[in-house]
């Protein structure tokens, strides 16, 4: 995948880089919360091999990822270890964290 800029251009093109043979009977939402320059809020849900990205917060979410766009963006793009992003408190998750080791496996940004 080209470099993305923005998390809006990640979000619009998350959907067609799903990977549903990944997904399996998996039903789950995220949220996404996203401060600074070309932060907002979005979330992904993935239910019956599908997923559908909106904007805006979600009831309920499976996961919560906070953390700033451009740190979001640079891990997209390979720059940010999202580990070590974690360890270093630059993202934050809330939630089921199984769904977000497998969340790896269930994209293809590379």
């Amino acid at each position: 995948m080209a470099r993305v800029s923005s998390p809006q251009e990640v979000f619009d093109a998350m959907p067609g880089r799903f990977l549903p043979e990944q997904a399996g009977d998996l039903r789950a939402t995220i949220q996404f919360d996203l401060s600074g320059h070309g932060g907002g809020q979005w979330n992904a849900v993935i239910a019956d091999r599908q997923l559908t990205v909106n904007p805006g917060v979600a009831p309920n979410p499976s996961v919560t990822f906070s953390a700033a766009a451009q740190d979001y963006v640079a891990m997209i793009n390979g720059e940010l270890h999202p580990m070590h992003a974690f360890m270093q408190g630059r993202i934050k998750v809330r939630g089921d964290l199984p769904l977000v080791m497998k969340m790896q496996n269930l994209f293809s940004f590379k």
